[in-house]
C-alpha cells in the first residue's frame, strides 16, 4: 500500500512539474484532491486496513495530499502574478506623454452675427420681443396689410399647414402681437429676432432662416430717425468706413419703404464681382409704418407714427465673413465652422 502510494505521489509530481495553464491546473487538482480523485479514493478505502496499518497509511496520505495542495497552491500564485506581468506590459501606459486635449465647442457664425446684431440695437435702447413661429394668417398678413387677394403675397410663398395657420414667413407677426397688447399710443421700441420659412433653397436662400426686425412707434417719428438708426447700425456692424443710402422701394406694411446699402465691403464701393460692379450691396428693407397698420392695431395714425425695418441674420453674416453660399452656414462642415 505504501508503494503505491509513493508511485501515486511521483506520477503527481510529474504531472505537476509540466502544467502550463491555469485550466490544465485546476484538472490536475481535480485529479488528485477532488471529491472522486485518487487520493481522496485512498482515504475512503482506510476502512479495509487493519487497525495496525490504518494510522501509518493515514499520514502517508495526508502527507502527500498537503504536499500536491501546496505545490498546486504555489503554482496558482505563480501563474496569476505572470498573468498581472503581461497585462502591465500590453496595457503600459506613458505617464509622460501629452494629455489629448478635449475639443472645445464654439459659438455659429449666425449666432455670433445676431448676437452682434441684438447688442447694437439694445445699446439704443431696443427690447427684445419674440413670438411663435406657427402663426396665424391674420398675424402673418391680415395685420399686415396684406389681405387674401393681395399680390404681394406671391413673394413670400409660404409653408401653409391649414388655410389658417402657417409657418411664419417674417416676424412682422411679432411687431403686431406687441401692438395689440400694448396700450393705444404708447411708445414702442422692439426687435423682433426668430427663425422664418420661405420655399426658396438655392445659394443665396434658404428654406429656413433668422431675420430680425426692427419696429419703433412714438408721437414725431420721422424718417429721419429710422436713417439715423439703420446709418448708426450699419457703421456698427460693418465699420465706420461704409457708406449707407436709401433707395425707394414698395412694401404693403410701410409707405414710404426703402431698400438700405451699404458700400461694398469687398471692393469699398469701387465695384466689383460682389456687387456685380455697383459698388453698393443690398442688407435690409425698411419704411415708415403704414398708417392702416397702426390703425389695424388700435393705434391712431394722427397722432402717432413709427418705422420699421427688417433683415436676415444670414446675409448680414455673409457679408461680414465674405461667404458666397448661405448653404454653407446649414451644411455642419467642420472644416467651414473652425474658421469662425
Amino acid at each position: 500500500m505504501e508503494q503505491e502510494l509513493k508511485s501515486l505521489r511521483e506520477t503527481a509530481l510529474t504531472e505537476l512539474a509540466e502544467i502550463a495553464g491555469k485550466d490544465a491546473l485546476n484538472e490536475l487538482k481535480v485529479k488528485y484532491l477532488g471529491k472522486k480523485g485518487l487520493l481522496t479514493g485512498v482515504l475512503r478505502g482506510l476502512g479495509a486496513l487493519s487497525p495496525e496499518d490504518r494510522p501509518r497509511v493515514g499520514q502517508v496520505v495526508n502527507e502527500i495530499r498537503n504536499e500536491i495542495e501546496q505545490i498546486i497552491s504555489d503554482k496558482f500564485e505563480v501563474m496569476k502574478q505572470a498573468e498581472v506581468v503581461r497585462k502591465l506590459a500590453s496595457e503600459t501606459i506613458d505617464v509622460t506623454l501629452p494629455g489629448r486635449r478635449a475639443e472645445l465647442g464654439h459659438l455659429h457664425p449666425l449666432t455670433l452675427t445676431l448676437n452682434r446684431i441684438k447688442d447694437t440695437f439694445m445699446r439704443m435702447g431696443f427690447e427684445i420681443a419674440e413670438g411663435p413661429e406657427v402663426e396665424k394668417d391674420y398675424y402673418n398678413f391680415e395685420a399686415l396689410n396684406l389681405p387674401q387677394d393681395h399680390p404681394a403675397r406671391d413673394m413670400q410663398d409660404s409653408f401653409y399647414i391649414t388655410k389658417e395657420f402657417l409657418l411664419r414667413t417674417h416676424t412682422s407677426p411679432v411687431q403686431v402681437r406687441t401692438m395689440q397688447s400694448a396700450e393705444p399710443n404708447q411708445p414702442i421700441r422692439i426687435i423682433a429676432p426668430g427663425k422664418v420659412y420661405r420655399r426658396d433653397y438655392d445659394a443665396t436662400h434658404s428654406p429656413m432662416f433668422q431675420q430680425v426686425e426692427g419696429l419703433v412707434v412714438d408721437k414725431g417719428i420721422s424718417f429721419a430717425d429710422l436713417k439715423g438708426t439703420l446709418e448708426l447700425f450699419s457703421k456698427e456692424i460693418f465699420g465706420n468706413r461704409v457708406n449707407v443710402r436709401f433707395r425707394p422701394s414698395f412694401f404693403p406694411f410701410t409707405e414710404p419703404s426703402a431698400e438700405v446699402d451699404i458700400s461694398c465691403v469687398m471692393c469699398e464701393g469701387k465695384g466689383c464681382r460682389v456687387c456685380s460692379g455697383t459698388g453698393w450691396l443690398e442688407i435690409l428693407g425698411s419704411g415708415m409704418v403704414h398708417p392702416r397698420v397702426l390703425e389695424m392695431s388700435s393705434f391712431d395714425p394722427n397722432q402717432v407714427s413709427g418705422f420699421a425695418f427688417g433683415m436676415g441674420v444670414e446675409r448680414i453674416a455673409m457679408l461680414t465673413y465674405g461667404i458666397d453660399d448661405l448653404r454653407l452656414f446649414f451644411d455642419n462642415d467642420i472644416r467651414f465652422l473652425r474658421q469662425f
